[in-house]
């Protein structure tokens, strides 16, 4: 049986997430970055999470180069900077405030908090690649996450 993209879109729509900002570097130390919500934890012993990306996004060649990543799991006050970075054809690190992390890594300021990784495996996966990253370093807190559900965003209630 084969199913619809638009349909299975539809369908995982129904799967409330978590928004991250997954960020690299290019060679020359450039920072590069998109939103996305296909991010999960994969083992406590050794340290590992797997990210997926999309083959056709605009920083897809600096992910296949640099063999890190860093996670930035987004704030209920970040929609905007999820939506900026979801925008193809933009320079999406201009004005935004970040800094340099572990493995030269861009960090977002203001995020509940960050995984750093380096890529230690890589996967084919239709029209993504999923990449598995070692965790070289992690910092977390607050408490009022940015969600995405049936394509919008919500907020944890008060």
């Amino acid at each position: 049986m084969s199913i619809d993209p638009r349909e299975l879109r539809n369908v995982m729509g129904h799967f409330a997430t978590g928004v991250t900002i997954i960020t690299t570097k290019d060679n020359t130390g450039k920072p590069f970055g998109l939103t996305a919500n296909a991010f999960s934890s994969l083992s406590l012993a050794p340290p590992l999470v797997l990210v997926c990306v999309d083959k056709t996004v605009d920083c897809y060649a600096c992910f296949e180069d640099s063999k890190v990543f860093a996670v930035n799991f987004l704030s209920e006050e970040q929609e905007q900077l999820s939506r900026r970075f979801a925008t193809k054809g933009i320079e999406k690190f201009e004005g935004v405030a970040c800094r340099s992390g572990e493995l030269g890594t861009p960090l977002l300021e203001g995020t509940l908090g960050h995984i750093v990784c380096k890529v230690v495996n890589s996967y084919e996966g239709g029209d993504h690649t999923i990449y598995v990253g070692e965790i070289q370093g992690a910092s977390a807190s607050g408490d009022r996450p940015l969600l995405f559900f049936k394509g919008k965003y919500y907020r944890l209630p008060s």
